[in-house]
């Protein structure tokens, strides 16, 4: 891994669902230069697991990979606490009739695909044929009864005239468990944390400063996303303020529990602590 302090590698998630933590993060102000990587999840969850990012947001189910090398960072996610809105399955029919069908897979991001794959064998039974596709959702509708799309490629689909049935997997997992989905979650490698904590410490009051200047004002997010994507200005107000970026007792349970089930059926070898770091380098585990 590449700990040179003049070359401190951070990833950023290229997804507007990230855009709070990140929009007043300003990297140059920072005591020591850090290069900012900017990747859809996939890539970023790659170099993380790979020791070649120092810090990243990344897919949660990337952390249950990894966790053994990583520690979270405190009080920042990408959850929701109930529908998302940018974790869409576009099917044909209605869910409980498209789970035992064949189901193309986003290949950009670890966490929603393994959430519909415990949504749809643990709640509801199903045994699907999956298969993996670009983010294209007519090309993945051409040979399958249903879509999983993510991020920017889903609130795009979600606009379109399409005819489908949209399931909302955070909606979803929220009425079947009681809990919100953490979808994303910030962190570092641990021999990072060992040996910076003073300057990982600066870095999370930035990202929290950001994330804080950010729920306050939502306009500027606004004006971005209706410049970069489009829509509407009342859709992206709703968007923003309906996701949750906090780290708390309540994203920590869902995110827990998440990990079981992925245990259970298979997904990860091993239970899964919640370690998060803290500035007085102890490390708070939750089973």
């Amino acid at each position: 891994m590449n700990n040179r302090e003049n070359n401190i590698l951070i990833g950023q998630i290229d997804y507007t669902n990230v855009w709070p933590v990140f929009h007043h993060f300003s990297p140059e102000t920072l005591s020591q230069k850090v290069n900012m990587v900017a990747e859809v999840p996939a890539l970023l969850n790659r170099r993380m697991l790979e020791g070649t990012l120092d810090m990243s947001p990344i897919s949660s189910f990337a952390y249950g990979v990894g966790y053994e090398r990583f520690l979270l960072l405190p009080g920042m996610s990408v959850s929701a606490r109930n529908a998302v809105n940018s974790i869409l399955l576009f099917s044909r029919k209605p869910l409980e009739e498209v789970v035992n069908g064949r189901i193309a897979l986003t290949n950009t991001s670890a966490t929603s695909v393994n959430l519909l794959k415990i949504i749809v064998e643990k709640a509801y039974g199903g045994a699907p044929e999956y298969w993996d596709s670009a983010p294209d959702l007519e090309a993945m509708m051409e040979s399958s009864d249903a879509a999983l799309l993510i991020g920017d490629h889903a609130i795009r689909a979600s606009w379109q005239d399409h005819g489908y049935i949209v399931t909302d997997l955070g909606e979803i997992w929220k009425k079947w468990t009681g809990y919100g989905m953490t979808f994303a979650v910030w962190t570092v490698q641990r021999t990072f944390a060992e040996q910076h904590g003073e300057f990982l410490s600066e870095v999370t009051s930035a990202f929290l400063k950001s994330k804080q200047l950010s729920l306050w004002d939502l306009e500027p997010l606004v004006h971005r996303a209706l410049k970069e994507i489009g829509g509407t200005a009342s859709y992206w107000r709703h968007y923003f303020s309906n996701l949750c970026y906090d780290f708390g007792d309540e994203q920590q349970a869902g995110l827990a529990l998440y990990f079981k089930y992925a245990y259970e059926i298979g997904l990860l070898k091993a239970e899964v602590p919640l370690n998060i770091w803290s500035e007085n380098k102890l490390t708070r585990v939750k089973e």
